[in-house]
């Protein structure tokens, strides 16, 4: 039975295929069979952890989203996939060692504090709006951290040649946060009898929308602006880790279907 028990043997494979798969695609190119190898190795990784997530679901009898350590797991899992796509699609070679080193830490810290709880689920999270509201959510958080990554690495080397992956990225990204928004206006109203309470992760999730609807803005505008670009999908991106994880240290999630516990 797949459980948290034997949690790091798949930790241990993915974290394998994913170091080696990240080595080698920094010595290939787009023809070579390094990246033929790299790609079906990272593959294997992507599917040892959708194994564990499919396998503990089933443990557990009800989706793996109730606690932080569970919603890790679709993040590092969902930013492998995002990063595997960033290769295919623009070939750029350093993208799965960035991927790869933070899914790996996410695994990790899922390893030391694997977050144990019971099997039941409380009544607000009993919801048809629960599932698709958590994994488009962790999408858009994927598709999102992918356009971080790529504006550092960007800002780092002064290159501009990255601005059009970043622009597809957060139009996409963005897209997600905008239909999970709307899917947890729906649920809130469900649970809480009000479409949006105002609560410190709605604050940030609004603070954060608005953040990349400016860089899309900014890009249509001042497309010539490319360090100032860069700089604010940094600062999105910092805005973003406020509203899935830094809000948790507010009183007023205490009461919130936000507090993940």
């Amino acid at each position: 039975m797949i459980n948290w028990d034997n949690f790091y043997i798949f930790v241990i494979i993915t974290i394998l295929c994913w170091g080696v798969a990240s080595l080698f695609s920094l010595f290939s190119n787009s023809l070579n069979r390094r990246k033929n190898f790299a790609v079906c190795l990272y593959i294997i990784g992507i599917i040892a952890m959708a194994t564990f997530i499919i396998g503990l679901g089933l443990y557990l009898k009800r989706p793996p989203m109730r606690t932080m350590g569970e919603i890790r797991l679709w993040y590092a899992f969902l930013l492998g996939i995002v990063g595997l796509i960033i290769y295919l699609r623009w070939n750029f070679s350093w993208i799965l060692l960035f991927t790869s080193v933070l899914s790996s830490v996410f695994l990790i810290i899922n390893l030391i504090r694997p977050e144990l709880h019971n099997q039941t689920l409380m009544p607000a999270l009993q919801s048809i709006w629960f599932v698709p509201h958590v994994i488009i959510y962790m999408s858009s958080y994927a598709l999102l951290g992918g356009s971080f990554f790529i504006a550092l690495y960007g800002l780092m080397k002064k290159n501009t040649n990255y601005l059009h992956a970043c622009d597809q990225l957060v139009i996409a990204g963005t897209a997600f946060f905008t239909l999970a928004m709307l899917i947890g206006s729906l649920w809130a109203k469900a649970a809480w009898g009000h479409y949006w309470t105002w609560d410190a992760k709605e604050l940030w999730a609004a603070i954060t929308w608005m953040m990349y609807l400016f860089y899309l803005h900014f890009r249509n505008f001042k497309s010539k602006s490319n360090k100032t670009s860069y700089v604010i999908l940094i600062i999105a991106f910092i805005a973003l880790q406020m509203c899935w994880y830094g809000v948790n240290i507010f009183p007023s999630l205490k009461e919130s279907l936000h507090s993940y516990i």
